[in-house]
């Protein structure tokens, strides 16, 4: 344990949770992607078929990342698990429904030969990633307005918030977001996995989805500068202090969301990488480049998420019922043994992680046709 301080091993989990949800916004957020765009590239059985098997192999693989998401902030950060758990309940609720209607949906569709029961799993399988993709980023935004929680002198949490309390404007802003983000990304993984006509719609949606992306983040860049208030810890941090959030002082101001990107020039490089995947996105999946049209498209995602947390560090979850009580990186997180036992875990076995679904991805490459649809109904979904 002597190899890291307790400040650098805070450090370090803070960036391995946003590499874990950036890589679980990559893998699974392709088939959140495609799942939301079936209604319009898939327009027959055989094709809607074809979306199925797209991610069929790979799917379950890919919710290895949510899963190791929410490990990590319940061992390293447990009173951000604790607010985000508790208070976001009912919204994690719908997000664990949804996971689970989607293999159903997948392994359903095709056990009955009959139309209206082929459209209801068609529908749920829609759902099933629009709902997570849209709560995603509706949470990201609820963080950066401030979430009603507050604890007490004994640590005791209270949460002062309800579902719809976060279904607010700029929340809303940041779930349509997400969930252009996420269509890009199933729209570009799709057209490097399928051949025509799904492949050319796919590359249509993304192009719209692109460009809704790039205005729309845009506005909630400007939204953050001009109207919303962040925090600020008054005195400076005791990095490597207890993790007890009363004993600090914050404040509210105005732009102190951007106080960093002034501060550390260097992190305007997430919110420049964001709109630079986006544009290589757009044009990359009109030259039908598909490989280098998902690269874009998951650099996007990959600058998106930095764009929030380098703009909230080192908060994690500020408070605006008592910005005291506001969760950050010095005050949040586990012992620095339990800390450093997790980061062996973690050398040893994201690597594996990384190993086999690279494998799988090898095995399983190449486009699904409509033919091979056709031809192996006995062994595809």
């Amino acid at each position: 344990m002597e190899l890291f301080d307790y400040t650098m091993l805070r450090l370090i989990w803070w960036a391995l949770l946003g590499i874990l949800l950036i890589a679980f916004a990559i893998m699974d957020g392709f088939d959140f992607g495609i799942a939301m765009l079936q209604p319009y590239v898939a327009r027959n059985d055989v094709e809607r078929r074809v979306l199925l098997n797209v991610i069929g192999p790979v799917w379950e693989g890919n919710q290895v990342w949510f899963i190791l998401g929410g490990g990590a902030i319940f061992a390293a950060w447990p009173m951000l698990y604790a607010v985000s758990f508790s208070g976001f309940y009912l919204a994690m609720f719908l997000i664990l429904l949804a996971l689970i209607v989607r293999p159903v949906a997948i392994a359903f569709r095709g056990k009955v030969d009959n139309e209206r029961w082929r459209r209801i799993w068609d529908w749920s399988f829609v759902v099933s990633g629009f709902v997570p993709s849209l709560i995603f980023g509706v949470a990201f935004g609820n963080l950066l307005l401030g979430v009603p929680f507050h604890f007490d002198q004994t640590l005791r949490l209270t949460y002062e918030g309800n579902l719809f309390g976060l279904l607010n404007p700029f929340a809303l802003l940041c779930g349509l977001i997400s969930l252009l983000m996420l269509a890009m990304q199933g729209g570009t993984f799709l057209a490097l996995k399928s051949e025509e006509p799904i492949a050319g719609r796919a590359v249509k949606a993304t192009s719209v989805a692109a460009i809704a992306y790039i205005l729309l983040f845009t506005i909630a860049g400007v939204w953050i500068a001009h109207s919303i208030k962040g925090y600020v810890i008054d005195a400076p941090a005791i990095s490597d202090g207890p993790s007890n959030p009363l004993l600090k002082t914050v404040t509210r101001a105005d732009g102190a969301w951007l106080a960093n990107y002034a501060s550390h020039p260097w992190t305007v490089l997430a919110p420049a990488l964001a709109y630079i995947g986006a544009l290589g996105t757009l044009v990359f999946a009109r030259k039908r480049a598909a490989l280098l049209a998902f690269a874009a498209s998951s650099l996007t995602i990959a600058g998106t998420i930095c764009t929030a947390g380098f703009s909230l560090f080192p908060f994690l979850m500020p408070s605006s019922s008592n910005p005291q009580s506001s969760l950050t990186v010095w005050d949040a997180s586990s012992s620095p043994t339990t800390l450093f036992i997790m980061l062996v875990a973690a050398i040893i076995f994201v690597p594996i992680i990384i190993a086999y679904t690279s494998w799988v991805f090898h095995v399983m490459r190449g486009p699904v046709t409509a033919e091979q649809i056709e031809t192996g109904s006995h062994n595809l979904y």
